[in-house]
């Protein structure tokens, strides 16, 4: 059962990695996840900023009707379509984000990754996993089983 009960090859340190390596990697990692949740939440400003300034049309016209043009004309010149920071849109700021601090960190946790443990991820993890699963136990394999 042994090899068979723990976890897949991707999932194993290579030989002569210690812990502090796969420690540090599983910070790198923990790290990089934050900065992904940070990215959604990103697009999300994108989105719900797009979708608020669409909004403001329906305003503008209903201002309107209702006989408050200097209002209407106001939002229409000073906010329909402004920049959210100095030159630029939300679109250019997730481009911007994407491609040069996103861009960076996801190429050196790779790097990294490569360099030390030859690309193998969550290693931290699956230790973890291995420590604080009980054997034997339904709910608590290793890894799905070759028919799962």
């Amino acid at each position: 059962m042994g090899q068979q009960d723990g976890p897949d090859e991707q999932h194993r340190r290579p030989a002569g990695v210690d812990d502090e390596t796969v420690a540090a990697l599983g910070k790198l990692s923990e790290a990089l996840e934050c900065v992904e949740r940070a990215r959604g939440h990103l697009y999300s400003l994108h989105q719900l900023i797009g979708h608020a300034d669409l909004m403001l049309d329906d305003a503008v016209e209903r201002f309107r009707s209702a006989g408050h043009p200097e209002i209407a004309e106001r939002i229409s010149d000073e906010l329909l379509g402004r920049n959210v920071i100095a030159g630029r849109w939300t679109f250019q700021i997730v481009e911007d984000f994407d491609d040069g601090y996103y861009a960076l960190f996801r190429e050196l946790d790779r790097r990294a990754r490569e360099q030390l443990v030859d690309g193998r991820r969550h290693l931290y993890e699956a230790e973890m996993k291995e420590r604080r699963r009980t054997r034997g136990r339904p709910g608590h394999e290793a890894r799905p089983s070759a028919a799962g």
